[in-house]
């Protein structure tokens, strides 16, 4: 799964790493990023790929109520057949950059070990995602976003059995084209990022608490791994 990640890069790298228009804003870096917060993510907007915020969490147009408890992540594997996701992965696409995620390894004695995992390039990944729009009784619609998650690489596979599905720069317009609606079109992208393109470390474990923010966050601590 993918339940936490960071994303400080500087709006100037983002605009040229995700070819944005209109985003003339600054965002603060964020070393923690947890479910339920709001999140930039690149949508495709009048034509052209913009930063929109929304709330992680997929609240699907359908529901009820905008729970808490709402979807952070999908499986890639079985999205297009869930009625909560299944609309989402056909017209409502978005990329998700981050810097680096966290995944917690198990360690002896149940222990969850902390691990940062980023492109060996240093570039922001653009990780998969699919949105909604909920609607209330009154109020403001509200756009959220669920992660698309895929099977471990090599390098993930130690770690956890699941990892984000990142999008690789080539394949970046395709995802967001709201004219590819067929989900075989989209399913080489939804595989294994290679793992000879990442790299991981042991961070501190006050990642554990979204309460907690900063670099330190994200820099190397010594450990087994």
């Amino acid at each position: 799964m993918c339940g936490r990640f960071a994303l400080w890069s500087l709006m100037r790298a983002l605009a040229e790493e995700f070819d944005l228009e209109g985003s003339e804003f600054e965002m603060r870096p964020r070393y923690n990023i947890a479910p339920s917060q709001g999140v930039h993510v690149v949508a495709r907007r009048d034509g052209a790929d913009r930063l929109v915020e929304m709330r992680w969490g997929l609240v699907a147009s359908w529901s009820k109520e905008a729970s808490s408890r709402a979807p952070i992540n999908a499986r890639a594997e079985t999205a297009a057949e869930k009625p909560t996701f299944r609309s989402p992965l056909r017209r409502r696409r978005v990329l998700v950059p981050a810097d680096a995620f966290y995944e917690w390894r198990k360690s002896g004695g149940g222990r969850k070990v902390p691990m940062a995992i980023a492109l060996r390039s240093r570039a922001p990944m653009a990780l998969a995602g699919i949105y909604d729009v909920w609607r209330p009784p009154e109020g403001p619609a509200l756009e959220s976003f669920a992660i698309l998650t895929t099977a471990a690489n090599e390098l993930m596979a130690p770690i956890h059995d699941r990892m984000p599905v990142i999008v690789p720069r080539a394949s970046r317009a395709r995802w967001l084209d709201p004219e590819v609606q067929d989900p075989a079109r989209l399913a080489d992208v939804l595989g294994p990022y290679p793992a000879s393109e990442m790299e991981a470390h042991q961070v501190s474990t006050r990642v554990n608490s979204p309460a907690n923010d900063g670099p330190e966050l994200v820099e190397p601590v010594r450990g087994l791994y």
